[in-house]
Parts: structure tokens; sequence; C-alpha cells
């Protein structure tokens, strides 16, 4: 069951990233983006990392997807319409992206990955985000209060006067 569960992953986040590039509608993308983490969260719990599966969903999706949103919501010519679908470039772009693909492809075939040995302990979760965050919580907490006070300002700032 797990390599039918792989692929139907698989497929929801290539589809969602082959969206993501190609629809004309910035908003659309931003949310094709936010499918895409979704099934990579996906394949974090299939390979049993549940820790960042998690980190993917906090991260990715709660953080920077909705930072693009804004961005998006506060540009407002950006989802002009009358705007070319691909530019100039869009050739060599994709060149160099097969060719990417290529390579990463050749590499991982080649390379034997080690495989951990033994089961992995119950509170690896917890002793993981106790190492991490421990000593740091007061400076992780102010970091994040300075954020939303900047993205409460930028909103301000960007925010059409009447």
């Amino acid at each position: 069951m797990q390599p039918v569960i792989f692929a139907l992953l698989a497929l929801i986040t290539l589809g969602a990233a082959a969206m993501v590039v190609t629809t004309r509608n910035l908003l659309r993308a931003a949310l094709w983006l936010i499918l895409a983490f979704f099934g990579i969260a996906g394949i974090f719990i299939l390979l049993n990392a549940e820790f960042l599966a998690v980190a993917q969903i906090l991260i990715y999706v709660g953080a920077i997807a909705t930072l693009v949103i804004f961005a998006i919501m506060l540009t407002r010519n950006m989802m002009d319409p009358s705007q070319p679908r691909f530019n100039e470039q869009w050739g060599v772009v994709g060149g160099f992206a097969a060719l990417l693909f290529v390579v990463l492809a050749a590499i991982v075939t080649r390379v034997t990955w080690p495989v951990a040995a033994g089961d992995v302990p119950a509170d690896t979760i917890q002793r993981l985000g106790s190492d991490f965050v421990g000593p740091y919580v007061v400076p992780f907490e102010v970091a994040s209060v300075l954020l939303v006070v900047a993205m409460v300002g930028a909103i301000i700032i960007a925010r059409e006067r009447e």
C-alpha cells in the first residue's frame, strides 16, 4: 500500500508544482504551491520523518506561503492578465532545468545511500525539539514577535491612503 500512496503523493506534488509555474494568476500559483508543500509533507510522513513533515507544514505552508500571499495581495499590478505568459528566456531556463534534472538523477542513482540501523527511539521528536529550541526559547519568541510587528508595519505602510 505504501508504494501506491507514494505514487499518489508524488503525482499530486508534481502536478501542483507544474501548475505553480504554468498558471497565469499569481494568487492561484501560491495556492498550488501550498498543495505542493502539503504533498512533500506527506512524503516525509511516508519516510517516517514526522518532525520534518510538521516543520514543512509550519514553516513553508504556515509562514512562507502566507508571506507570498500577502506580497501578492499588496502588489496590485502583478496580476495583470495582459502580461505575456512566457518571457524571452524560457528556453534557456528550460534547458538549464533539464540539465540540472539529468545531473541530479545521475547523482541519486549512483550514490549508495546508508540505511539507519535499528529502530528510532520513541522520544526522538521531543529530544530533537528540546535540543533545537531548549536554550533559545526567549530569543525565538522575541524574533517571532518582531516579525509579526514588522509585517503589520509593512501592511500599514503599503496600504493606500484615503
